[in-house]
């Protein structure tokens, strides 16, 4: 039975707190309603795509567009984006009225971690996926879509209560249906679904693997696919095959980013496959891609074989520079191996952006000395879009994280009073506490005072021609000097005792960085 469904990515609220923090879904989300539109057109329905978000679409833009659409159901590809979502269900209550009070589910990693909170927030959702989401959401279209339509009776929540990977509320109480088995063969998924919006991104997003074989502590990925690990490969033909398509169809996108969290996969099997992808994308496109993957999978072979075939980007989870760190973190990686993984990359003409966690709950100042020691060895504070980044992220507590249910079951969380999907852990170390949150609002004023282009790459230094003043690098590297040597002036004085943790510090802290903000932006107009 064909149906007519609206999926909407829905407008992401700003936030001072978390402006620059990305850990709220990752990245691969990006392709996850492209995902679900592609199954759901392989099963004979008709779907439109609201890119609310890339869109900047006003909510009753989003309500016109869905009703214009006239649809049987509505999806929305719920992210969480620090508020209480307010908004959000304001968004769901005009969408569904617009179109005439069909039923509505959510999908997503907030959704599948939270759907208990969110039924109950949300009494006008009919249901939540769970897990991944293109099996479940056509199964879970047939089931309302035909109730809707004579075939069986009840409410829509009740529709959905034998569709595994679901969860709704029946009879008042929140009723999650036995998970759904995991893809094992993702090459029979159909190719996502690629809006106007998407491919007016930078780089064309693509995945050639689901899941880690990591355990961080922090991170959603394994526990949104049930938990352990499982990485699942794409076949390298199916990559490149899709990858061919995209050209084929849009000859000037010519840059890819692999939205992989794990790209190279356990070793044995998950480098062999690298290799052989590398060796399809240089015999047959001409392309420049990007990558994420863990430290200990870089190895010299595989980073030469990946640039031939056009890799020039990658992020890295170092975290830390301290071993008992990394090991609080369970990272099973070590400061050597990250040390190691960014020297061949080097060698090999990568500069990489880092994943790094400066500050985690049970920091003492001498971790963080240790941290940023690292950090300088290594160069990593010598441009200032990796060094206001690296110089405050502390650990951020999501629910459905390892280190988010120790600590609930430790007592140690603290829940957002906003929303309970997020949580922190009062700081071991008070001092340590004061050092994040010190540096966290100074970094929030470089982030907000500065224009967006030094966001997209260090602009120092730029060759003869290209623009850009002498005495605009010169400031911008002034200020990226003028960061390092606040945090580093703090640091010493809280281990030596001579400042004392007080919000007259903080906030002289704040207001040097802000003033030297402004110095920068006065250059740059010169």
């Amino acid at each position: 039975m064909s149906a007519r469904i609206a999926l909407i990515e829905h407008p992401r609220r700003s936030s001072w707190v978390h402006m620059n923090d990305v850990a709220n879904t990752p990245l691969s989300s990006s392709l996850m309603t492209g995902y679900a539109a592609a199954a759901l057109q392989a099963a004979g329905h008709d779907v439109l795509v609201v890119e609310g978000n890339l869109g900047r679409l006003a909510t009753d833009e989003i309500a016109a567009r869905v009703a214009a659409h006239a649809p049987d159901l509505i999806g929305l590809h719920l992210v969480y984006d620090w508020t209480d979502g307010a908004h959000v269900r304001e968004l769901l209550d005009k969408v569904s009225a617009a179109a005439g009070g069909v039923p509505s589910l959510l999908y997503g990693f907030y959704p599948t971690f939270a759907y208990h909170h969110l039924l109950t927030s949300f009494p006008g959702v009919a249901g939540v996926v769970v897990g991944e989401p293109e099996v479940t959401v056509v199964e879970a279209v047939a089931a309302l879509v035909g109730r809707g339509r004579g075939r069986r009776g009840g409410s829509p929540a009740e529709a959905l209560a034998g569709v595994a990977g679901t969860a709704a509320r029946i009879g008042g109480r929140v009723v999650a249906a036995p998970p759904r088995p995991l893809v094992d063969d993702l090459d029979s998924l159909s190719p996502p679904v690629r809006t106007p919006e998407m491919l007016s991104l930078r780089e064309v997003n693509v995945a050639a693997s689901r899941g880690c074989y990591g355990s961080c502590t922090f991170c959603t990925i394994n526990p949104f696919y049930g938990g352990g690990s499982h990485w699942r490969p794409r076949s390298p033909e199916s990559v490149v095959a899709e990858m061919t398509s995209v050209l084929e169809e849009h000859p000037h996108k010519r840059r890819f980013y692999f939205v992989d969290p794990s790209f190279f996969g356990p070793r044995g099997r998950g480098r062999a496959r690298v290799l052989r992808l590398a060796r399809l994308i240089e015999e047959r496109l001409e392309v420049r891609f990007g990558i994420e993957g863990r430290v200990n999978d870089i190895d010299d072979e595989v980073v030469e074989a990946l640039v031939k075939a056009g890799f020039d980007e990658i992020l890295i989870g170092l975290e830390s520079g301290s071993d008992a760190t990394l090991a609080r973190l369970n990272k099973h990686t070590t400061v050597e191996q990250n040390r190691r993984a960014l020297h061949i990359l080097r060698s090999h003409g990568i500069e990489p952006n880092v994943g790094f966690i400066m500050f985690e709950p049970d920091s003492s100042l001498a971790d963080v000395r240790v941290n940023l020691a690292f950090l300088e060895e290594e160069g990593l504070l010598d441009r200032l879009s990796l060094t206001a980044n690296v110089l405050y992220h502390q650990q951020i507590m999501l629910a459905g994280t390892p280190a988010f249910s120790s600590a609930k079951a430790e007592g140690r969380l603290v829940v957002s009073p906003h929303n309970p999907y997020e949580g922190t852990i009062p700081y071991r170390h008070p001092e340590v506490g004061f050092l994040a949150e010190t540096m966290a609002e100074a970094c929030r004023n470089v982030f907000a005072g500065l224009p967006q282009e030094v966001w997209l790459g260090d602009p120092a230094p730029h060759p003869p021609g290209s623009g850009v003043s002498v005495p605009r690098r010169s400031a911008l590297g002034d200020l990226n000097a003028s960061l390092v040597a606040v945090f580093r002036d703090l640091l010493d004085g809280l281990e030596d005792r001579s400042i004392a943790p007080a919000l007259s510090v903080a906030q002289a802290v704040v207001d040097d960085v802000r003033g030297s903000v402004v110095r920068y932006t006065q250059a740059s107009v010169m």
